[in-house]
């Protein structure tokens, strides 16, 4: 990371590389990238925003919840393979918290 490049540029680049590892199904550039983006927010709130700045982190927020809803498709994805690979474990899954054992939900199948 270049010490002198701006916080935002940072944050913009963490960004499109966790987007470049899901569509890519990287799951090691995904750990790295989520954590240069971590490490950028932080950064970032610590140099602070100025108002000529909203509409950039604006943008960098949707391309986050864009990252975000794309992570869910990927983790849909995954979930239905091991469900009809008979491999999902109660102990595999995660609430929306990010933890770990969260309770499998069942779906009732009535046949008329």
């Amino acid at each position: 990371m270049n010490a002198q490049a701006h916080p935002l540029d940072v944050l913009e680049d963490a960004l499109n590389a966790e987007r470049r590892a899901l569509l890519d199904h990287d799951v090691e550039a995904l750990l790295l990238s989520t954590q240069a983006k971590l490490e950028a927010l932080r950064a970032a709130e610590r140099a602070g925003a100025s108002a000529d700045d909203a509409p950039r982190v604006l943008a960098l927020s949707e391309l986050n919840h864009a990252n975000g809803a794309l992570l869910a498709r990927r983790r849909r994805e995954v979930n239905w393979a091991l469900r009809h690979l008979g491999r999902l474990d109660a102990d595999a899954l995660y609430d929306a918290n990010g933890q770990a054992g969260a309770k499998p939900h069942s779906r009732v199948n009535v046949s008329a």
